[in-house]
């Protein structure tokens, strides 16, 4: 059974709007709502997240951060 199954569809309107998602997210819905809004999996923007602070020196937090404080909640 995959996990998406129940997650409503991504809306088809011409713009999509850059929100925090309010399913399957882990901490805030950044790292998915950023998937939804490019159209990749969640998982691989978590991976370039961990990436960004490993080897840039804790930047991925301050823009998780950043992220959490800007973007509407879904």
């Amino acid at each position: 059974m995959s996990n998406y199954e129940s997650y409503p569809a991504p809306q088809s309107s011409g713009r999509r709007r850059l929100t925090r998602r309010s399913h399957d997210k882990v901490v805030a819905g950044v790292c998915g709502g950023l998937a939804d809004h490019f159209g990749v999996d969640a998982n691989l923007v978590r991976l370039l997240l961990v990436a960004a602070v490993v080897f840039g020196f804790g930047a991925g937090i301050v823009l998780y951060i950043a992220g959490w404080l800007l973007m509407p909640q879904a």
